[in-house]
Formats: structure tokens, sequence, C-alpha cells
């Protein structure tokens, strides 16, 4: 098997996933054609010499359906050779579409590919596709389905996490983020012009919110728990009495819009092409955990990723993990044992924003820019999807 180095990482910045959003006016598309420019440009890319475009993509509805990843290249000016494939594991889909990109150069199938995601979610709303799991809740709760905000109460029910301590998640995760954006930590964003200006700073982060202000927010999902997800879970652990509904919009993820792509190959690709590789993807791995706790995969999988790899949590330097809300983070941290000091170390889509199909290839890419201005030699981004699942890449820098 060839190694396998990632040369590039670049994201757009994450707008409000609202009308007045910076990116609210482009297609997915036209967002994701910034991008194929952008990264042309940066590594001066002869586009022939991509083999293939795997995106991750949630909501493949409306303008983000019909293989996003071709039709994207297409209107790009792409050349017609290169493939395309949208792959679909819920809120890790883009890690799963940069491990698919990277088995594909180590067994020898391509010497370079783009993988990535997209999500515009003010344009493509989450659940417009109305897949029936998540809007008949009898034919939802025959396939285990439950929505994420329930499966995050779940999790905080489960290990005690209360209410104070996620919101002390989530005013970190704020303080984090509005550190690395006054820092100039994320190097890896392009600018994006609109008809509004250039969009080029991450729109969701909240510098000046207090944990007096978290703390008066009221609970998100008590309703879904009212109308039958809390019965589910307790007729499953009947030993916890209640479901404690400690998440609101203060410490759930952010919606937003946003895309990112990473680009791969091998060696005899970066030496044609004249690039040096910022890292090397050395193992990825999928897994899942219990479906009712739905968006505890990427802790599951993490421990999955350290135990084939023959490795400690302790020997790794930095983990990028999802923040799909703040219980998971705790859950995380107590499980895995890491220190405060190399988990989310730039902040997490609590503060900066969650476009599902795209957020773990925007990890992935923070993730090698922390690396690389720490002079530190690894880490470890992982997502939870939904129904328990999840994905992770260990990343070694060059």
């Amino acid at each position: 098997m060839k190694d396998v180095f990632i040369y590039d990482a670049i994201r757009s910045a994450r707008a409000r996933a609202k009308p007045e959003g910076g990116l609210h006016e482009l297609t997915p598309s036209a967002l994701l054609k910034h991008l194929y420019h952008g990264l042309e440009a940066r590594n001066t890319l002869d586009t022939t010499q991509i083999s293939e475009v795997i995106l991750g993509c949630v909501t493949q509805n409306g303008e983000q359906a019909a293989n996003i990843a071709k039709t994207s290249t297409l209107y790009a000016g792409w050349p017609s050779s290169v493939a395309g494939l949208t792959v679909h594991r819920f809120c890790s889909s883009s890690i799963d579409a940069i491990a698919l990109a990277g088995l594909k150069v180590a067994s020898g199938q391509a010497q370079a590919m783009v993988a990535g995601g997209v999500e515009m979610m003010s344009r493509v709303p989450m659940l417009s596709d109305n897949a029936r799991v998540f809007s008949d809740p009898e034919f939802a709760l025959q396939h285990q389905m439950l929505l994420m905000g329930s499966g995050a109460d779940l999790i905080a029910t489960r290990i005690g996490a209360t209410r104070e301590a996620c919101d002390a998640v989530a005013l970190q995760s704020q303080q984090r983020a509005a550190r690395a954006q006054r820092e100039g930590r994320f190097t890896s964003i392009v600018p994006i012009s609109t008809s509004r200006g250039v969009v080029a700073t991450d729109e969701c982060v909240r510098a000046d919110i207090t944990g007096a202000q978290l703390a008066r927010l009221p609970p998100a999902f008590a309703a879904l728990g009212t109308a039958g997800a809390d019965k589910v879970q307790l007729a499953a652990y009947p030993e916890l009495g209640e479901i404690q509904h400690v998440h609101t919009a203060g410490n759930s993820p952010a919606m937003c819009d946003a895309a990112a792509l990473v680009l791969l190959g091998d060696a005899a690709f970066g030496q044609r092409s004249g690039l040096t590789p910022k890292a090397r993807l050395v193992a990825s791995t999928t897994g899942c955990a219990e479906p009712l706790e739905v968006v505890s995969g990427c802790v599951a999988v993490t421990e999955k990723l350290l135990r084939d790899n023959r490795l400690s949590a302790h020997q790794v330097d930095l983990f990028e993990i999802h923040e799909a809300f703040a219980a998971t983070v705790i859950k995380t941290r107590e499980t895995l044992e890491i220190e405060n000091d190399r988990l989310n170390v730039n902040g997490g889509v609590i503060a900066l924003g969650h476009p599902m199909g795209a957020t773990g290839a925007i990890m992935t890419g923070t993730l090698i820019d922390e690396l690389v201005r720490q002079q530190l030699a690894q880490g470890i981004v992982a997502a939870s999807g939904a129904a328990g699942s999840g994905s992770a890449l260990l990343i070694e820098r060059c």
C-alpha cells in the first residue's frame, strides 16, 4: 500500500444559515466553484491529474441532489474526465469522503484525489429531504432513529453531565473560537466574493457571550422527550428514572453554510506537481455506538482508531472531535481521558457552526493547521453521525 499525503486543505468561512447569512446567495455548486478555483490557484494544480472528487453531503435534496460531487466539477469547468461521488453518513460524511479518497490512493487506483463536503443549510434546510425515519414517529422508532438533541440528552443523563457543565463546554468553545479568530489561526479559509462583499470570517462565533446568558436559555429538546423520545430511551434504560434535558440552543451545534476541500495524493503526484505535503493520512476507521444516544459515535470510533493503531490517547498530540452537543464533548473527555488543552483547542461546532456534510473536512484542515502551528506530530479528527455512527482519521504532520 502506498503512503497517502495531504497536500492542501481549504474551506470557506462558515456563514449563518439564514437569508442574511454571508453565503446565502450562492448555490452549493457556486460555493464549491470558488473552492475548486482556490485549490487550483494555491497549488498551481493541473486538474487533469485528479482522478475523482468525493464529497460528503447530508441533505441531498434540491440544489444538493443528483451527485453534487460530479455536477459541481462540471459547473466549475473542471475536466469531464474527473469522476464524482457524493457520500452520506450524516455528520461524518466528509471524513468518510477523505477516507475513501485515501484508500483509493493507497491501493494505487488513483494518484490524486479531492475530497471534502458541502452543506448550504440556508438554501437546503436540514430534514428537507423528508426522510421517513425523521418525519414519521412510529416508523422512526421501528428503526431506532431519534433526533440528535434527544440522543445528546440521553448521553448527558447517562454520564451525569449537568446543565452547568454543558454550558461550560459551550462557553469554552466560544472563547477558544474567538481567540483563534483574533490570532488568525484559521489559515485554511479561502475568501469568497459575493454581491454583499467578501466572506472570510466565520459568522457564528459569539465572542461576547457569557455564562449567565447561556444559563437563561430554555431546554431545546424537552418537547421531543414529551412526544415520545423519553419513553423509548427509558424503556432501554429504566434505571435512569427520567431524562435530563440539559441541551439548549446555546450548547448545541449552530447550523451554517460552508464547504471544504482536501487535496490528497501519493508521493509521485507531489513530486510531479512540485508540491510539498502538509500531512500524511495514516489510518481511518468507522464504527457505531448506541443508536439511542445518536451522537456518541465519535467517542467509539476514536477508541477504535487508537486500538487499531496500538496508541493510547496520551500519545496523540491533538484531537478535533465533533462537538455534537456539549454532552458529547464531556463524554469524549472523560472516556478517553484527554486533557483539555489537547481537545478542540480552537473551539468547535458549538461556536463555529456545523455545516453537516462539510464539517469533517473543515475539522481536518483545522487539525492540520494547528499541528503545523504548534509543530506537533499527530492528531485525530472524529465526528458522529446519526444512529450512533461515527468516522475518524489519524493524521501525521509531514
